[in-house]
């Protein structure tokens, strides 16, 4: 009995105080950090309790010089059989009940099949498959489809449009998450804003909607105690709420690839001013950036002076008015020596 109690103390004890986990930046942190203590615990009782039996066994029943014999042949003993086979699966049962309803609270379980992610990957299928295509596809195609319909990418309606309404301060931030070789991409669906980095507001909660392009990845922030496959053609979910302001490792723990290790980025969770003015000026980038995406699909329509002109002033500090100048000149000779 005395046995009993030291180990359960023990266990109990380190259970608390292992210090084996990162810093707590999210407020579902210490649920899930609940969990795994419970896990610890028991744990930490079943390994002593184990290795505390064989060291035990090897002093006490260990074969002395004078004596040669045997030990009594046991054949089994059912009594015994049963409770070292009921009790793990009592604690087995009692962590899966558990485990389910601490995934439940953050949202592991709200995600379900989205047949446009399907579809969308299923057309991909031959870009992807050639190198660099996964990242070249998400990037150009916002591009056309931004040219062939100004109101907004992808179609949405502009966030400086008289119709766009913001979402209310309380309810979820929801953000697509997706996934591809080598990288994830952040879309924020109320502003059109696509970012490689997620940026967060402190104390809104945050539903990430997470899909992936091409094989399964998984997306894994410590701090936040956050892991959710990324998986093809299906749309799994999660949900957290940043309480720390700082950054974040975000990682794929899921082998996706040669370059697996380096598909890394970061959350940037803010206050809820500074997320205010991210967006702001993420707005005023995503603007100029369209002007840009519109003017490089009309590159036909330009003349070369056109084209050249930015490239030329830039690099070499020749104004425009120097290069029209040039020009006329190149074609004035051009024509001078035809004539002759």
């Amino acid at each position: 009995m005395l046995v009993g109690i030291g180990l359960t103390l023990v266990s109990l004890w380190y259970g608390q105080n292992h210090g084996l986990m990162p810093a707590e930046a999210s407020v579902e942190a210490p649920i899930i950090d609940g969990l795994f203590n419970l896990m610890l615990t028991i744990g930490t009782g079943l390994f002593l309790l184990v290795q505390g039996v064989i060291v035990v066994s090897i002093i006490r029943f260990r074969r002395r010089k004078d004596d040669l014999t045997d030990g009594p042949p046991i054949h089994g003993n059912i009594p015994l059989e049963i409770l070292w086979t009921a009790i793990p699966a009592v604690i087995v049962l009692m962590l899966s009940v558990y485990s389910f309803d601490v995934y439940g609270q953050i949202g592991g379980l709200g995600g379900g099949m989205d047949h446009s992610v399907a579809h969308h990957s299923a057309g991909q299928h031959q870009m992807v498959s050639k190198p660099g295509a996964a990242i070249a596809a998400p990037l150009t195609e916002p591009v056309m489809m931004a040219a062939a319909e100004p109101s907004g990418i992808g179609g949405k309606t502009a966030p400086d449009s008289p119709t766009y309404n913001p979402p209310s301060a309380n309810a979820p931030y929801e953000i697509q998450t997706m996934g591809l070789q080598y990288a994830w991409l952040f879309t924020y669906p109320d502003t059109g804003i696509v970012s490689v980095e997620l940026h967060v507001p402190v104390g809104r909660e945050i539903v990430l909607n997470i899909s992936a392009q091409d094989v399964i990845h998984a997306f894994w922030v410590p701090e936040y105690r956050l892991k959710q496959d990324a998986i093809p053609g299906q749309q799994t979910q999660i949900r957290f709420t940043p309480k720390t302001a700082g950054e974040y490792p975000v990682i794929c723990a899921e082998l996706c690839g040669p370059y697996h290790g380096a598909m890394k980025t970061k959350v940037i969770a803010e206050t809820p001013e500074d997320f205010a003015t991210w967006v702001q000026e993420q707005k005023v980038a995503s603007a100029q950036g369209l002007d840009q995406a519109i003017a490089a699909v009309n590159l036909a329509e330009q003349t070369p002076d056109q084209f050249l002109e930015p490239y030329v002033q830039q690099s070499f500090g020749v104004e425009p008015s120097m290069l029209n100048q040039l020009h006329s000149m190149s074609h004035a000779a051009h024509a001078h020596a035809s004539a002759s």
